[in-house]
């Protein structure tokens, strides 16, 4: 009987362990990662009303994703105009291991100005759940100390023009071996310090960025570089010479050795050596006073032979 009991205890110790350590496997369970976040373009954590919203992060699951949700809350003790939230999920990231969650929306033009609890929720099949918190701000335009636009561009080969603002005079912007292009940009609303860029980019290279933060070289064929500093407030700009305005408007030969980069041009070669395909031709504007950025693509075609 008492071999019994001994026997019977040490099935209960040991139950009682293995109990104890599925309770910690539980509890150690991994979580999902989220890396290269970015809440807002070059991550300003800034959002204006009835304006594009950009985000971006790189998930790694534990397991699988199940859910991928975005909130964006009224923070506790702030005051607001009126009652709001917004709550979105991407049911297409479903399944998936590693993925790059890219997005972009609208910010609702009735949301209230304010500070807001930004929440980046990534639940795993494991049971998981990741929940990245930040705090980001909702602005209306109009109490923005900038708000660049980018207008009036102008794209032509040899001189001649074939394309501005948004009517194409061609059907597809054809370029050739040894043509001249001419890109013209122009931004407004602006003032202090800034940065523009107009690049070609080949879309084989898979690479679309948003902004001149962390512009990978390597990838981009520059046309021109232009900067600005101390400039007065401006209001909109509605033509070419207004000088409130920054302009590109430098020409690249297609098939030219080295590009447009300031102060130092760079080779063009290895990835982004000049080939027949497409193309796209990017403006990127950052007032680095104010980090506010904004940018444009244009489609294009070069014909290397």
């Amino acid at each position: 009987m008492i071999k019994t009991k001994q026997l019977m205890s040490a099935v209960l110790v040991l139950f009682t362990a293995f109990s104890a350590c599925k309770k910690d496997e539980q509890i150690e369970l991994a979580l999902a990662t989220a890396e290269n976040i970015e809440i807002g373009t070059s991550n300003n954590k800034q959002a204006l009303r009835g304006r594009d919203f950009h985000f971006n992060a790189d998930v790694t699951a534990a397991t699988k994703i199940k859910s991928v949700q975005l909130q964006i809350l009224q923070k506790t003790g702030e005051t607001y105009t009126a009652k709001w939230k917004l709550e979105l999920n991407w049911p297409e990231y479903a399944g998936t291991k590693n993925t790059n969650v890219h997005k972009h929306f609208t910010m609702p033009a009735e949301a209230p100005e304010g500070r807001y609890d930004f929440l980046f929720i990534v639940q795993d099949e494991n049971g998981t759940s990741l929940e990245v918190r930040e705090e980001i701000s909702i602005t209306d335009p109009s109490n923005m100390p900038v708000d660049p636009k980018i207008g009036r561009d102008m794209i032509s080969r040899n001189e001649t023009m074939i394309y501005y603002m948004e009517t194409y005079v061609e059907k597809e912007l054809i370029f050739k071996k040894g043509d001249e292009m001419t890109a013209h940009a122009q931004v407004s609303e602006i003032k202090s310090d800034g940065v523009l860029y107009t690049l070609l980019i080949k879309k084989s290279a898979n690479y679309y960025p948003e902004s001149i933060d962390k512009l990978d070289f390597s990838k981009v064929i520059v046309i021109s570089k232009v900067e600005h500093k101390n400039l007065p407030a401006a209001s909109k700009i509605s033509t070419l010479k207004q000088v409130n305005g920054v302009y590109g408007g430098e020409k690249i030969t297609i098939g030219a050795d080295k590009d447009g980069n300031e102060p130092i041009p760079n080779a063009i070669n290895g990835p982004k050596a000049w080939e027949s395909g497409k193309y796209n031709l990017v403006i990127l504007y950052k007032n680095t006073s104010y980090n506010r950025s904004v940018y444009k693509n244009l489609p294009i075609t070069i014909d290397y032979k």
